[in-house]
């Protein structure tokens, strides 16, 4: 049985879909990370740069956000041939201090601000409300091609000016009245919009979308039959409009934390690890980069019981579905690239590529497989719309600064020997030296033979304390006369 399993009464909401013990899918809301996609601003184009064909527009953030030419609502709307309209630059659609509504499409990542889109979008229930897009378009997955092709013709015969429509899957069954009402009302709210930006001149936010709401709604309408379990009261009131005969919406009431009671911490705590193990003893390595990620495929313990061929061939399809699964529940997005283990026949490699091709279109966002390089490694692409899971719960190591490593104590150690024989001329009769312990074990050398040879040649004392670090290092703390440095360690 599938359940939808929200976790609301807390500062920190999310929710996971189960399907029996499995996690399909987590979804983590964090006030500091809360993404701005589908927030609306009134914009100033701050610099139009023309040899990017786009502007960037201060919309009252710490980054300007970039807009492309393409998505001005005076480009898609403009008059004239397409490709008239395509041989234009953006200087011919916009100019630096020019007030637009604009819509966030993509977060801010790194040092990039957000991307926008001169083309709003409000979302419904049922549909999608496009101000500036004038086309109608219907889920493909709605199923029945005779309600398709009913629910595309209402769409055209409703639309006004400029605008359109995307109808969601959610719209199957429905009446058209009910649906009539509801783009009247998204096409008020976003007329109401654009007198609100034509008669102010602030920059900043206009509307806010509740994406964590939106989010389980659209979650609990997909569910064709089982249970949604939340631990606030207010929030199951809202969603008890949407519980159908096969589909319940339930209170939990349990001391322990929702998430706990069905295991989903322990899960949500592996999915931040590097390494993921495969049912057959055979793992994914997963690197996660700011340009791209990388998942590396590896035998592990997984030896087989025939030959080599039929092993990789086993352990590259068993890697290939985990890795769908795994990009949904990290939600990594942008490109990504597997080193499967090395195969030589192209068939088998199209039989891989096929299998996570079949995994990847039970995913809700965008992907693209591309095909293997000459090198043998698959390359895809996910739409990145928001911080992927690890973006949103950790924080690079203040120890390593993200690398993932630190210098060695071996390393360490030759530092300190050469900045230690930079001093071998001046009048000292002894040196303090502070240290961790595998750094002083490097350093001394058995026995402290290194340590006594190298005292010898430097003509002073080398007077080595071991402290704890996280990490190998060394700080000299003192030159000066032997009685006196003992007597400071002492104190």
């Amino acid at each position: 049985m599938k359940k939808i399993i929200i976790n609301h009464s807390l500062t920190e909401k999310r929710y996971a879909v189960l399907n029996g013990s499995k996690i399909e899918k987590v979804n983590i809301y964090q006030p500091q990370h809360e993404s701005l996609v589908g927030h609306i601003y009134l914009g100033t184009v701050a610099k139009v740069m023309p040899g990017l064909n786009a502007v960037f527009v201060d919309i009252g953030t710490e980054k300007q956000g970039f807009l492309h030419r393409d998505q001005l609502a005076a480009y898609r709307n403009a008059s004239g041939a397409f490709s008239d309209r395509k041989n234009k630059s953006v200087t011919a659609f916009t100019y630096q201090g020019e007030k637009l509504l604009v819509q966030v499409v993509k977060d801010e990542t790194g040092d990039k601000g957000p991307r926008l889109s001169g083309l709003i979008e409000l979302n419904g229930e049922h549909l999608v409300y496009l101000a500036n897009e004038n086309s109608v378009s219907v889920s493909k997955k709605l199923n029945d091609d005779n309600e398709r092709k009913a629910w595309f013709n209402f769409g055209m015969k409703q639309r006004i000016g400029n605008e359109g429509f995307i109808f969601r899957t959610a719209v199957e069954g429905q009446e058209p009245d009910d649906i009539l009402a509801e783009i009247k009302v998204l096409r008020k709210q976003y007329q109401e919009l654009a007198q609100l930006a034509q008669h102010r001149k602030k920059t900043g936010l206009y509307h806010q979308r509740n994406h964590f709401l939106e989010q389980i709604k659209t979650e609990c309408t997909s569910l064709n039959a089982g249970e949604i379990w939340v631990d606030d009261l207010m929030l199951k009131q809202e969603l008890e409009r949407l519980a159908t005969p096969d589909r319940s919406v339930l209170f939990y009431q349990g001391k322990e934390n929702i998430f706990s009671s069905y295991h989903i911490e322990q899960e949500l705590d592996k999915a931040l690890q590097r390494k993921v193990e495969l049912a057959n003893g055979a793992y994914l390595v997963i690197d996660e980069t700011e340009a791209l990620t990388i998942i590396d495929v590896n035998t592990g313990k997984f030896i087989g019981k025939t030959k080599r061929e039929e092993t990789v061939l086993k352990t590259n399809l068993a890697a290939a579905v985990e890795v769908a699964k795994q990009l949904r529940l990290r939600d990594i997005g942008g490109i990504i690239l597997i080193d499967f283990i090395d195969m030589k026949s192209e068939n088998e490699r199209h039989m891989v590529e096929r299998a996570i091709e079949t995994e990847l279109a039970k995913d809700e966002k965008p992907t693209k497989v591309l095909g293997f390089t000459e090198l043998g490694i698959l390359q895809l692409t996910r739409k990145k719309t928001k911080q992927a899971l690890s973006e949103a719960l950790s924080i690079n190591c203040p120890t390593c600064n993200g690398s993932g490593k630190v210098l060695s104590p071996e390393t360490i150690a030759f530092r300190l020997e050469r900045e230690l024989w930079e001093h071998r001329h001046l009048d000292n009769d002894a040196v303090w030296v502070e240290t961790t312990e595998e750094v002083r074990s490097v350093f001394a050398g058995v026995k402290d033979i290194h340590l006594q040879r190298f005292q010898e040649l430097l003509g002073f004392r080398i007077i080595l304390t071991v402290a704890e670090a996280d990490k190998p290092f060394y700080r000299v703390r003192q030159y000066g006369l032997i009685d006196e440095l003992i007597e400071k360690i002492k104190q």
